[in-house]
């Protein structure tokens, strides 16, 4: 069964994923790339600047937590164990130390979960892709690395001092020198495809290749074929069998050379340096508008170079789904894992939106009852925030802090046959709820010239609540009224009571909606059993 986990990855894997149970491993740790080397680097003695540390919000810091899994890291001896003293000496309590600490158990548990025949690419920038080269070497062993992968993920651009930084890497791990490997082919370029110039009367084009074994060491096979006598790379019979075949080009000087069809080609193999595979832009059909995307076919050469149908694939930063949407597309089996409510709700209608609501996967860590979440809104406000949208399918007005001028999310429909986007807007409360809070939401609507509004609320609406809302009024649509303020609480959206609106046939535009899957008519698209 496919499962998407919401938790931090060391406690998932360690808690969940057994042993020598995954036969592919992508991963693509939270890092900032835009991070300079003075900060990157500066010692967490408390005199850092707060400008600084907001600079790291995305990415991991030396802090209490960073130094305590160095610790039990270090303590359990062995290679890992010995390349974190070292980098501790080298890098002091640094932010790339607390990376590099916080990495090392993880990449330990990921090699545990992995196949003996399995493969783990890790993506990175170059900020950090040696000293993660190092520690993948003391996990896997040297003698298991396989390549490094350059991904050129951004169009040529000018950066002042220094040479443009246009590339991501990717480094390749095997677990043993039995690993899947599928060969996988690029298309030839415009030029290769230049030298097709001729074609038979159907149409196949084709260009020559030499038949001659002439300066060729070994030698060859001297006859005369239809008056033309000379050294061949091939048997009589088998100059036969391709004249037989059409596979023979006559030349007006008397040659022979041998037609190469272009339809018989199979392409390039793939290369460590990726440049056929553009950044997501602005543009792209598949962009969701989360900041760390990548493209869904530099996923699909991934998996499919190292991996089977079936075979089952793990991303344990899983982001906003595309490793396991392109695991889905090509009928693998998919485990992901985030520590945000925001990625696994982005996610969940991710797929829905590809591959239809009745595709079937299991999702672990999310609350399920009021209690729960009770216990998220209590632990982390933001947290709550993300998950209360995702119960409506909607988005966070603004992805780094969670609110905007009283909006915390927002919804897009289209309800006319002119194209006019209509929105829905959307205020979560986890504390105490009053009739201020529908008076204010209204207020937004007028200022947004929104539609409707709803406030989602954890704890049970007043009575004086509910007036208030119903005194808004009603939005018309050609599907009927709709509340124009409407209230539902955590218990009724957990019910399964969803948002009383016009159906959505467009996508808001925090987060896109992903492009559906054709895939094979007929062909179930989940898994059901074990």
């Amino acid at each position: 069964m496919n499962k998407l986990f919401y938790g931090d990855n060391l406690d998932i894997l360690r808690r969940y994923i057994g042993d020598e149970t995954v036969d592919l491993i992508y991963l693509d740790p939270p890092f900032n790339s835009n991070a300079t080397y003075n900060v990157l680097f500066s010692q967490q003695n408390g005199s850092q600047s707060s400008a600084q540390i907001q600079a790291f919000e995305d990415t991991w810091r030396w802090d209490e937590n960073a130094a305590r899994e160095f610790e039990l890291t270090v303590e359990r001896g062995g290679p890992v164990a010995e390349a974190l003293r070292a980098f501790r000496l080298l890098l002091g309590d640094s932010n790339m130390m607390a990376y590099l600490a916080m990495m090392a158990p993880r990449l330990v548990e990921l090699y545990r979960v992995l196949k003996s025949t399995g493969s783990l690419y890790l993506h990175c920038d170059p900020t950090a892709s040696h000293y993660l080269k190092i520690l993948l070497d003391q996990v896997f062993s040297a003698e298991f690395y396989q390549n490094e992968i350059i991904w050129k993920r951004t169009s040529a651009h000018n950066d002042p001092t220094r040479w443009g930084r246009v590339h991501d890497v990717i480094l390749f791990y095997t677990k043993s020198t039995s690993f899947t490997w599928n060969d996988v082919y690029m298309d030839h370029s415009d030029e290769y495809k230049k030298r097709f110039r001729q074609s038979d009367p159907d149409g196949r084009l084709w260009t020559d290749g030499d038949l001659s074994a002439k300066g060729l060491s070994g030698g060859g096979y001297e006859y005369e074929y239809k008056g033309a006598m000379s050294l061949w790379r091939v048997p009589l019979e088998t100059m036969k069998r391709l004249d037989s075949e059409n596979r023979l080009h006559f030349t007006n000087k008397g040659g022979i050379r041998l037609k190469r069809y272009f339809d018989e080609t199979q392409g390039v193999p793939i290369q460590s340096v990726i440049t056929d595979i553009p950044p997501i832009n602005s543009q792209a059909a598949e962009r969701m508008g989360y900041p760390t995307q990548k493209p869904e076919a530099l996923l699909e050469r991934i998996l499919s170079a190292s991996s089977n149908e079936e075979d089952v694939v793990l991303d344990p930063f899983c982001g906003c789904g595309t490793t396991i949407s392109a695991a889905q597309k090509l009928n693998r089996t998919w485990i992901g894992i985030d520590v945000t409510h925001l990625a696994i709700g982005l996610i969940k209608i991710r797929m829905a939106d590809q591959f239809g609501e009745e595709l079937i996967y299991e999702v672990y860590g999310e609350p399920t009852t009021l209690e729960g979440a009770q216990e998220l809104a209590d632990m982390d406000k933001y947290q709550f925030e993300w998950w209360a949208l995702g119960l409506v399918g909607a988005r966070p007005a603004d992805p780094k802090k969670g609110s905007d001028r009283g909006i915390d999310g927002r919804l897009y429909f289209h309800d006319d046959d002119k194209g006019n986007t209509k929105q829905v807007i959307i205020s979560v409360k986890g504390g105490a709820t009053g009739v201020s809070h529908i008076r204010d939401l209204v207020g937004v609507l007028d200022r947004e010239s929104a539609q409707i509004g709803v406030l989602i609320s954890l704890r049970e609406p007043t009575q004086p609540m509910r007036s208030e809302a119903a005194s808004a009024g009603f939005y018309d649509s050609p599907w009927g009224k709709h509340p124009r303020v409407q209230v539902l609480t955590i218990e009724e959206l957990l019910d399964g009571v969803q948002i009383d609106m016009p159906p959505i046939r467009q996508v808001n535009q925090t987060y896109r909606r992903a492009p559906r899957h054709k895939g094979d008519e007929g062909k179930q698209l989940g898994l059901l059993e074990e």
